[in-house]
């Protein structure tokens, strides 16, 4: 009997219309837009541009584009949000999200323009989950607060309009992260817990603490290291420094329990009196620049027996102990150490087992706080971040920043802390993704009114 080809081509047909029809509704649900103002399109691959406005469904392989004044506000579905700036386009090339999940990722590509953003759960439960790529630089976001542009000659353009002066780009961080293995995490003097990775930002109140099997290195802006070993908790309780005085500066820091290999720095050579290590059994100041301090039993708060306590051991310089309570104080040399337990202290003559790399052997990644000079002119991708912690990488370069600072990638592919920031970065008037009513703010600042003392909109 003969086949009915017509029918059969016909239902093919029917099913191949339909899978078309169905596709971009098939795929993933990225979010939706909370604002619009201006023209604007999202424009998924091979279907028409879909005009923006609130509550249009934004999907995985969407372009946004926004004309000359428009400007958008987006939320994704882990919660990220970004205000989209005028005459920009980015693409959602990447977007997978589900709560719990290990495998979320979002992958964007800012095209032109920029945004402002305010992350969610994909960049701060995994580091590296989040990305961002221009032809500049790829923005590595660690959970985070930012700024980007692409700049062509309009970004030099907004500075000039700007009478206020620049405000100096400071590294505000105390230490950022080195050769980090393992589990690390910081929890503020508030109490709140965050990640960190090579790169991350420690400051005043932190306690850094490393699981089993971690390693991880501070670097301090006085050029102080500690090597961190594993199931390690160390508070940074006070740091100042000022490189134009570094007798001014202060360096104090709490072992609460596990092992420090610590390296002082300028603060130490130029006053030690402004630097000591504290512990439950006892005070550690500096007379010179290199020990091992092992924390365990009564010394982290935990029971011990006898082997347990606080070791403290010189291997460059002169240090010296206080035990708590007591008001006699020891002066080691290098080769010596002591062993404090809550019955007793004797010396000993071998190193305790202080886990990692000693870090007078560590060789710091370049531009970790380092500023440039920037003629305000340049071409390429600008970074600000307000808050956390960004990644910015080349093909040849990479520069980690952290909150207030700003960074910049050029098209040869070097990165920069440029001395100040620029002041179309610091005094940007779009409004945050999480201002409260964006359209009265943008209205406002299009007549110049109502603008905070840093020009910034909220």
């Amino acid at each position: 009997m003969a086949r009915p080809t017509f029918p059969y081509s016909l239902a093919r047909l029917a099913l191949a219309a339909g899978l078309l029809l169905a596709g971009p509704a098939m795929a993933q649900v990225a979010g939706q837009v909370e604002f619009s103002r201006g023209v604007g399109f999202a424009q998924s691959p091979g279907e028409t541009p879909r005009t923006l406005g609130k509550g249009l469904p934004l999907r995985q392989g969407d372009r946004l584009t926004t004309s000359e004044g428009a400007s958008a506000i987006i939320k994704l579905e882990d919660g990220t949000r970004m205000t989209v700036r005028p005459n920009s386009e980015m693409v959602l090339q990447t977007y997978q999200f589900k709560e719990d999940a290990a495998d979320n990722t979002m992958l964007m590509q800012l095209v032109r323009g920029g945004f402002r953003a305010v992350t969610g759960l994909i960049s701060k439960n995994a580091p590296g989950a989040a990305r961002i790529q221009t032809n500049t630089a790829t923005i590595g976001i660690r959970g985070t607060d930012f700024d980007a542009r692409v700049c062509t000659r309009d970004c030099a353009t907004e500075s000039s309009r700007v009478s206020e002066n620049s405000r100096p780009n400071t590294v505000q961080a105390s230490a950022k992260v080195v050769n980090a293995q393992g589990a690390l995490n910081a929890v503020d003097g508030a109490g709140q817990r965050r990640r960190l990775v090579d790169g991350g930002s420690v400051y005043p109140g932190d306690t850094v603490e490393t699981g089993a099997g971690t390693r991880a290195i501070l670097a301090f802006r006085d050029d102080t290291r500690i090597t961190l070993g594993s199931t390690t908790r160390f508070r940074v309780d006070n740091f100042v420094y000022d490189e134009s005085n570094a007798g001014e500066g202060r360096f104090l820091a709490s072992l609460l329990k596990g092992s420090v290999r610590a390296l002082t720095g300028l603060i130490a050579k130029a006053n030690s009196r402004n630097v000591g290590f504290s512990t439950a059994t006892a005070t550690i100041g500096v007379r010179g620049s290199g020990a091992d301090l092992v924390c365990t039993g009564a010394c982290a708060g935990e029971p011990g027996d006898g082997n347990s306590g606080l070791s403290i051991f010189s291997w460059l310089g002169g240090w010296t102990v206080q035990e708590t309570g007591q008001t006699a104080i020891q002066l080691l040399q290098a080769g010596q150490g002591l062993f404090i337990t809550p019955t007793g202290i004797r010396t000993i003559t071998n190193q305790p087992d202080a886990e990692g790399q000693r870090p007078d052997g560590v060789t710091l990644p370049p531009k970790l706080f380092e500023r440039e000079e920037m003629s305000g002119a340049e071409e390429g991708l600008f970074v600000f971040v307000r808050d956390g912690h960004i990644e910015l990488l080349t093909a040849n370069d990479i520069l980690q920043l952290g909150k207030g600072e700003a960074g910049f990638a050029g098209a040869n592919g070097e990165t920069k802390r440029p001395i100040d920031v620029p002041k179309f970065l610091d005094f940007d008037r779009l409004p945050l993704p999480n201002s409260r009513n964006p359209l009265l703010v943008s209205v406002l600042n299009d007549n110049n009114v109502n603008r905070d003392k840093n020009n910034q909109c909220k």
